[in-house]
């Protein structure tokens, strides 16, 4: 019999190469001691830091370079030693955590070696924690901290977050640079626990120290600002056009959470217009406020997972002791390394159903197999579940900002659009998505969560409320996930965003980019759309009250006139 999975004369890409690939991803970029070149390359460099030669990939390896100068300062003062050697000879920054983006924020694509690029690696000695106070409970940390580092400690000391992202391999920097976020808002009859919040990340910092311009020193230096600080307020979220070194975050008492999956709502229920009485994304919003749908390309039913508190841990429930309970999903199974690899090596796109139908049962089927159809412990233990050795596939994000009632309108909408392309795009013998929308749903990013006195919301956060809008208080995420390299994948995203920016653009919702994603698409490329860099995505962040994306553009200039943080995309986005 025919194999499925190899074409007359050309041997399938097998598991092993296909995991293979994906392994010098996950190996980390290789470093080499430069030793007397230093010397040579860096006159002048700050002696007592350690700097070397290095690759970078980011996430899905769609970004590399080999052999760019970096660093690993060992404390705050350090770095500020770094940042104006860079400074004096005419050399950018890029902070760099665990690489986890999608997005040219770090660096551009074909940056060379001999670029005048230094990176600091923040994860390897920027990751002091501590706890700074008790009641109300906060915690000290360093840029470089990871989430998963960052929630163990917490959870030692009874504390954690409402939500977070679901890779624990983020640094907090980097988490904090683009307003990482979970999914969570408020169930019917839940009030929100003090010290959290249904916001980013962003929203929870208290303070933070970052090395910027002091004109009367003539020299970058630390400073610290406060949540009430003006300047403050553009840096807690500012994309890499600044390098934080430390910051404080209110924290609360932790919760345990009961995390149940689900494969057996079929999209047409689950994503249906508002108004019915089937069991919808924002019926389950109602029962739990937490909850996220995976679903697959090319499938009816969607891998649904609903998290509720639950302080004692219910009868049916698994109690896990420890995060990534998916292992078929951190670990690709062999028909889908085996699908996808087919996919990359003999350009078989057209695999792309069959991707889908195996990878939704490849979750139905593991759910049961490892019993974590329904898993209970502390919230860290069911809110991280991606690890570095999961499928890698690129991802456009877009946040859509509306009021708790219209979710269901907007996840209806985007899912009925998505649908009617990919249909219409598979008649003509094009498959340009092959993994799997996911859909979230969060709160915004209210100051007043963080209980500080004048706090001042993070100002290029996609979550930041509209002064003109103040009954738009929920975000849906919406996000598009496909193999690198998939034909017709810009063209695809282009109509999408299309779709996304006019039908959400201010009337009953408003559609703002995911900075770690993909964005501004033409048809061959992200990132690349002058009218979404220039016009759309300053617009969305103007509300008649301000500060508005030219003045919030205009502090991180100030705060770094020298463009020491500075890239290609953030030129074109900041001016």
């Amino acid at each position: 019999m025919t194999d499925p999975l190899r074409s007359e004369g050309r041997p399938a890409w097998s598991r092993r190469g296909f995991l293979l690939s994906a392994a010098a991803l996950l190996a980390g970029p290789p470093i080499m001691v430069a030793g007397s070149a230093a010397a040579a390359d860096l006159p002048g460099f700050p002696e007592g830091v350690d700097v070397y030669r290095s690759a970078y990939r980011n996430w899905v390896g769609e970004i590399t370079a080999d052999g760019l100068w970096a660093c690993a300062p060992g404390d705050a003062d350090q770095v500020v030693q770094v940042v104006n050697w860079a400074w004096q000879q005419g050399w950018t920054v890029r902070a760099r955590g665990c690489s986890h983006g999608w997005s040219p924020l770090t660096i551009p694509a074909g940056t060379g070696a001999d670029a005048p690029v230094l990176l600091v690696d923040t994860a390897t000695r920027l990751t002091g924690l501590s706890l700074e106070s008790t009641e109300p409970a906060a915690v000290r940390a360093g840029a470089g901290v990871t989430l998963e580092a960052l929630l163990g400690f917490l959870e030692d000391h009874g504390l954690g977050l409402t939500a977070t992202p679901a890779p624990g391999d983020l640094t907090l920097g980097g988490a904090l640079a683009i307003d990482a976020h979970g999914t969570a808002v408020p169930a019917d009859g839940e009030s929100r626990l003090p010290g959290h919040t249904y916001g980013s990340l962003s929203n929870l910092v208290l303070s933070l120290t970052a090395v910027v311009w002091d004109a009367d020193a003539d020299a970058y230096v630390l400073r610290t600002y406060d949540r009430a600080d003006a300047d403050g307020a553009a840096l807690l979220t500012h994309l890499g056009r600044a390098l934080v070194t430390e910051v404080v975050l209110r924290v609360g008492v932790n919760t345990n959470l009961r995390c149940v999956s689900r494969v057996d709502i079929p999209a047409a229920e689950l994503f249906a217009a508002p108004g019915g009485d089937g069991r919808t994304f924002a019926s389950f919003l109602d029962e739990s406020g937490r909850a996220e749908a995976i679903w697959f390309a090319f499938t009816e039913f969607p891998w649904l997972k609903v998290w509720s508190v639950a302080p004692t841990r219910p009868l049916t429930s698994r109690s896990v002791t420890a995060p990534y309970n998916y292992p078929f999903s951190d670990n690709i199974p062999t028909v889908v390394a085996d699908l996808a690899g087919r996919m990359v090596s003999d350009a078989a796109w057209y695999l792309a159903p069959v991707l889908g139908t195996a990878q939704l049962t490849a979750a139905t089927l593991g759910l049961t197999a490892t019993l974590s159809a329904d898993i209970w412990g502390p919230s860290k233990n069911t809110l991280l579940y991606i690890k570095p050795t999961t499928l890698r596939v690129t991802a456009n994000g877009y946040a859509v900002l509306t009021s708790r009632a219209e979710v269901q309108r907007v996840v209806s909408e985007f899912t009925d659009f998505f649908r009617a392309q990919l249909a219409a795009y598979a008649l003509r013998g094009s498959y340009p998505v092959n993994g799997q929308v996911e859909i979230r749903v969060t709160g915004l990013d209210d100051p007043s969560d963080v209980e500080s006195s004048g706090a001042r919301a993070p100002l290029l956060s996609a979550l930041r409320p509209r002064a003109d809008h103040p009954e738009w208080d929920t975000a849906v995420w919406l996000d598009v996930l496909t193999l690198p390299g998939t034909p017709d994948a810009e063209a695809f995203y282009r109509e999408l965003e299309r779709f996304l920016l006019s039908t959400y653009d201010g009337g009953f919702a408003l559609a703002r980019v995911e900075w770690s994603k993909g964005w501004g698409y033409t048809d061959d490329a992200a990132w690349t759309d002058t009218e979404v860099l220039g016009t759309e995505v300053p617009g969305t962040f103007d509300d008649g009250v301000g500060p508005d994306w030219g003045e919030t553009a205009a502090v991180l200039e100030r705060l770094d006139p020298h463009r020491v943080y500075d890239n290609t995309l953030l030129g074109r986005l900041f001016g």
